[in-house]
C-alpha cells in the first residue's frame, strides 16, 4: 500500500479501515520523478496535493539576489502542500532532492473523502498543523543558534523523523542530501557547513558523509542543539 509510510500512521487507531482505504483510492498518477527537478512554481495554481512515497523533496523560497533557503525538507510519508487544498497556489516552490516516487491527490477528491470520513479531516489536519510546528523549530533555530547548533539541530530533527517512519537503523540513516542542501536549510554557506560538519565529526557527535547520517552521540548532539523532539508529537516516545 501507498500508505504503508504514511506520517500519520501512529494516528491509525483512529481512523476506520474504511477511511484508511478510501485514502488510498484517492491516491493515483503514481509516477517517479529524477532529482533536482522543480514540481511546483511559486505562486502556480494549485489542484491536487501531493503524497511523498520515495526520496525527498523540498520547499524553498529563492531571494532576489539568487540565494536560495529551504523551508522545509519532506520524507517518505509526508503529504507536502496539503495547504494549497484551502489556499489553491503555494507562495515557494516544490522540488526534488533525490529520485522520488510520488502519487497524488486532487483536491475535489479530498472534498469528498472529508465529506464521506470526518476522522480522516482531523488526521489531514494533522498533518498541517505538524509542518507548521516544525516551521516554528526552525525559525528558532535560525535566529538563535550559532552555526554548530543550526547544523545538529537540523540532523536531530530529520534522524528523529526518519525514525519515527521505519528509516533507520539505529543511529545510522540513509541521508542523501549535499552540503549545499544543509548549508541552504541552516542560513550558512557551503564552506561554514564543511567547518561545522567536521568539528563534529572530531567530537565524535555526528558523521554526515556520503549519503549517510551517523548519529555517535545523540546526548551530546541534542544539547548542542537545543534540541526538545515534543514540537514533532511522537506519541509514546521520549527522549
Amino acid at each position: 500500500m501507498l500508505t504503508d509510510k504514511f506520517l500519520l500512521k501512529r494516528r491509525r487507531d483512529r481512523l476506520s479501515a474504511e477511511a484508511l482505504g478510501a485514502l488510498e483510492d484517492a491516491l493515483t498518477d503514481v509516477r517517479v520523478v529524477p532529482a533536482r527537478q522543480k514540481l511546483v512554481e511559486e505562486d502556480e495554481t494549485v489542484t491536487l496535493s501531493t503524497y511523498l512515497v520515495h526520496g525527498f523533496l523540498c520547499r524553498y523560497v529563492d531571494g532576489r539576489g539568487g540565494q536560495r533557503q529551504l523551508v522545509a525538507i519532506h520524507i517518505p510519508g509526508d503529504f507536502v502542500d496539503l495547504h494549497s487544498f484551502p489556499l489553491e497556489r503555494i507562495d515557494h516552490q516544490v522540488a526534488t532532492m533525490t529520485d522520488v516516487t510520488i502519487a497524488s491527490v486532487r483536491h475535489d477528491a479530498l472534498n469528498g473523502l472529508m465529506a464521506r470520513h470526518p476522522a480522516l479531516v482531523r488526521s489531514l489536519w494533522f498533518s498541517t498543523m505538524l509542518d507548521a510546528a516544525i516551521s516554528r523549530e526552525w525559525i528558532f533555530r535560525l535566529g538563535n543558534l550559532p552555526a554548530i547548533g543550526r547544523v545538529a539541530h537540523f540532523f536531530c530533527e530529520l534522524g528523529t523523523r526518519l525514525s519515527i517512519v521505519d528509516l533507520g537503523e539505529g543511529s545510522t540513516f540513509a541521508l542523501p542530501l549535499t552540503q549545499m542542501d544543509v548549508a541552504d536549510a541552516c542560513g550558512l554557506s557551503s564552506e561554514h557547513v564543511n567547518r561545522v560538519l567536521r568539528q563534529l565529526r572530531e567530537a565524535q557527535i555526528l558523521l554526515f558523509a556520503d549519503g549517510r547520517l551517523i548519529m555517535q552521540d545523540w546526548d551530546k548532539a541534542k544539547s548542542i542543539a537545543q534540541f526538545d523532539q515534543g514540537y514533532l508529537y511522537v506519541d509514546g516516545v521520549t527522549d
